[in-house]
């Protein structure tokens, strides 16, 4: 009876309501880390136990060494910042996004997919899907488009539309992968969209809803900026896989933080964008174009959003969320981050790109680069204990406070109570929380593997299953 008149209580409450809530709940995470750790002294100072000088009892080196360690947790500062700003300032959960104007009035729209062939089925199902919901949305002027690089039959419609990639395409500069195939989309000879037409850029997987939809006719009918980006989560329908799902909780709120804070406050991508749930304007996607050399193939996404912030493009938030699938085994996640590392190194190390365009970028990355040894930490911490300023410990908790909310809300954000239950979703709760030890020796392993891998490699996961049921 208790869970029945919560689940009741839940489903009760306002968008807002449930805002401030949230809200709540993380301002809760973080002083309770702070408490904990002593960057907020509630009960007790520094009196309390005698400092000790780490230069005399370790030597200069290893505390000199040890003090590196605890500051390279404040890399990832401005980004947790960012995400912190995100979560709170603006509404995370309106649960509907309405038109605001007739979708009659609407430009043309091409959305297009991107696929190497390997899937046939999952890209026929998926464009069947996409088309019904788009004209169940009241989308008119539109095509759907699928570039590959083997043919996969499309049937031949208005609507539909298969462009096959020649195998001796060659771009300008040598482009690759994914970036050659969309640039071949963007040849005079290929191109049947005009300069104002706009396109809406998904992965294979991904799946359109109603509301994302709806905010993209209002993005493209305001027309203010060139670029534009929303939400896309990962546990909808079936879950393939539990451990990589609930890891991509920190995604989802990856997305409704930081991604949400850097184009409402700034238009500007400062910390890069999402290669999926992309829809640009014609005219500048061609402007910036995907043909950026070797440097520009392993990361496409990355790399083209830095171009177009260089080139003074602006960008916006969409509203309304799609839907796509986590890894369906650890080794593909792996593998998938292990990508994303090197693809943004070499977009951060490219001379093509001003270091202004590409700092907080660079911060990001070298967070991620140096987490194994922001993860010894854990161990030194405890067997060299250091004095440390307030301001630094208080810093330091906020970026790890911060950090594991961040999983928590992206399993608010993902799941409904409608969907699993009140008990099946404190379970998923609890999961993401205990995925966290997993996502960090994953991101530690993907580095040291992108180190001494190869960085010009392009490794696509596996996207195809056969449910056993249907959902």
């Amino acid at each position: 009876m208790a869970f029945i008149s919560l689940s009741s209580l839940l489903l009760s409450i306002t968008a807002s309501d449930k805002h401030i809530l949230h809200c709540l709940l993380l301002l809760i995470v973080i002083l309770t880390f702070e408490s904990m750790s002593g960057g907020l002294k509630l009960w007790y100072t520094d009196s309390d136990s005698p400092p000790i000088d780490p230069f005399q009892a370790y030597g200069y080196w290893t505390a000199t060494g040890l003090y590196i360690l605890r500051a390279l947790a404040l890399l990832s500062l401005p980004q947790v910042l960012c995400n912190f700003l995100g979560l709170t300032l603006y509404n995370a959960f309106a649960s509907k996004v309405t038109l605001k104007g007739t979708p009659l009035l609407a430009p043309f729209i091409c959305i297009r997919t991107v696929t190497r062939g390997d899937y046939p089925d999952l890209i026929h199902n998926n464009v069947n899907r996409n088309l019904n919901t788009c004209l169940g949305a009241g989308l008119d002027n539109f095509i759907i488009e699928v570039v590959t690089d083997r043919p996969i039959g499309l049937v031949k419609s208005p609507r539909l539309r298969e462009v096959v990639v020649p195998t001796d395409y060659k771009t300008k500069t040598g482009a690759l992968f994914k970036a050659r195939a969309l640039q071949y989309c963007l040849e005079d000879d290929n191109n049947i969209l005009g300069d104002n037409d706009w396109v809406v850029h998904l992965d294979e997987e991904t799946i359109m809803t109603e509301n994302a939809i709806h905010g993209i006719l209002n993005f493209v009918v305001n027309n203010k900026h060139e670029f534009g980006q929303g939400l896309i989560t990962y546990a909808n329908e079936d879950v393939v896989n539990w451990w990589t799902t609930l890891a991509d909780s920190f995604r989802v709120a990856d997305d409704m933080g930081k991604l949400r804070f850097q184009f409402y406050m700034f238009h500007r991508p400062l910390f890069s964008w999402k290669g999926s749930y992309v829809v640009t304007k014609l005219s500048a996607e061609r402007a910036v174009s995907f043909d950026h050399g070797l440097d520009g193939s392993v990361a496409e996404d990355c790399y083209f959003s830095m171009i177009a912030y260089k080139n003074g493009y602006t960008f916006d938030f969409i509203e309304g969320e799609m839907w796509e699938k986590s890894p369906f085994t650890l080794l593909d996640f792996l593998k998938q981050r292990k990508r994303w590392m090197q693809g943004i190194f070499l977009v951060v190390h490219s001379p093509a790109i001003p270091l202004q365009n590409k700092i907080f970028l660079a911060l990001s990355l070298y967070a991620w680069l140096t987490m194994p040894l922001s993860t010894s930490n854990l161990i030194f911490a405890s067997i060299y204990p250091l004095p440390s300023t307030s301001w630094c410990n208080f810093l330091s908790t906020f970026v790890g406070a911060v950090s594991i909310y961040m999983y928590i809300f992206g399993v608010i954000k993902s799941f409904t109570l409608t969907r699993i239950g009140i008990g099946r979703y404190l379970l998923c709760l609890v999961g993401a929380v205990l995925t966290i030890p997993f996502n960090i020796v994953i991101e530690n392993v993907a580095v040291l593997w992108g180190f001494i891998g190869k960085k010009h490699t392009f490794y696509i996961v596996q996207k195809q299953y056969k449910p056993s049921f249907n959902v």
